[in-house]
Parts: C-alpha cells; sequence; structure tokens
C-alpha cells in the first residue's frame, strides 16, 4: 500500500498510508483472483487530485476502484450505498423503510473489516509483529493493546503443546 485518500478540508486529497509508511500486506490468491476480474471488466482510471492538503501539489494515480462517474469513491457514498445495503442483505441491520436511511451501526462499520481481518489472522497463529505492520502499527504493543481480545483462547493450545513435548502421560495406577 503506497497511498490512500483522505479529506483535506472537505476535499479528497492523496495521502500517505497510515503511520506514513508504505508497506506489503499479502494478497491471498481468491482475493488476486477477484481483482484481476475486476480490472479486466474495469481498467483503471487516472484521477489527479492535491497531495496531502486540499491546497497540495496535484498528482496523478490510477485508482482500482471509482465511483458511478468515474471519480473516486466517496466513503458516504460507499458505506450508504453499497456496505449497508449489503449489511441488511445480509440480516446484519435491519432494511430501512423506504425513503429512510440505513441505522448508525458503528459496531458494523468498514472499519469492523480491519478488525475481522485482524482476527481472521491471529486465529490462524499469525504473530502480533507481522500483523502490526500490515494494519500500519509503529508499534506491535499497540496492536496487542487493540486486538488481544480477538485473540483466541490458549488453554488448549498450552495443553496440546506440552502434552506433545511430553507426550501423553501413562495412565495412573490404580491403588487397590
Amino acid at each position: 500500500m503506497v497511498q490512500q485518500l483522505e479529506l483535506s478540508r472537505s476535499k479528497a486529497v492523496f495521502a500517505p498510508p497510515k503511520g506514513g509508511k508504505p508497506r506489503d500486506v499479502p494478497l491471498p490468491g481468491p482475493v488476486a483472483d477477484a481483482l484481476r476480474a475486476h480490472l479486466k471488466r474495469f481498467p483503471p482510471v487516472e484521477i489527479t487530485l492535491p497531495w496531502k492538503v486540499a491546497d497540495g501539489p496535484p498528482v496523478t494515480k490510477r485508482l482500482i476502484f471509482t465511483g458511478p462517474r468515474g471519480g473516486h469513491v466517496w466513503r458516504t457514498s460507499l458505506n450508504e450505498e453499497a456496505w449497508k445495503r449489503a449489511l441488511a442483505d445480509a440480516g446484519v441491520i435491519p432494511v430501512p423503510e423506504r425513503g429512510r436511511p440505513h441505522v448508525e451501526s458503528r459496531e458494523n462499520g468498514m472499519h469492523a473489516l480491519r478488525h475481522f481481518y485482524a482476527s481472521v489472522l491471529l486465529d490462524a497463529g499469525e504473530n502480533i509483529e507481522a500483523l502490526a505492520e500490515y494494519l500500519g502499527h509503529s508499534d506491535p504493543g499497540l496492536t496487542l493493546r487493540v486486538y488481544a481480545h480477538l485473540m483466541p483462547s490458549s488453554q488448549e493450545r498450552t495443553r496440546k503443546a506440552v502434552a506433545a513435548v511430553l507426550g501423553e502421560a501413562p495412565p495412573e495406577p490404580s491403588r487397590t
């Protein structure tokens, strides 16, 4: 990841990623396949926006995902028109009454995808330092403090690890 879209004085700008440093995030095969299919159907579009601040120097970047009119995707549009609609279709939030907006759902907002990603990696045994790098945290301690509640219970893993080293303990002798 080398840049992101941000708002500066209500104007879209290109900016460095969170933490100010580019990073590599492993891309699983199914995601790469879906991205290739998307790129075939919707080729990237060049967009020129200011760099970092509303009156910053203009820079041109190729965007993979664009809005309905070919420009960048506005966060509010994506949230209302796609994300919340998908949540309602999946039964996570209620379908709004005709003409009414979706309910506010902070715990199910787009940021929930970040928590989902972190929980999947933690459950699969990824280490905190790698996860911190993928999430853009400069301190793995921050990652641990934020995501520790998502880590799977370690009691059963502990039992299995020690049992594997020691071998199966012999049954207790009967005292008759």
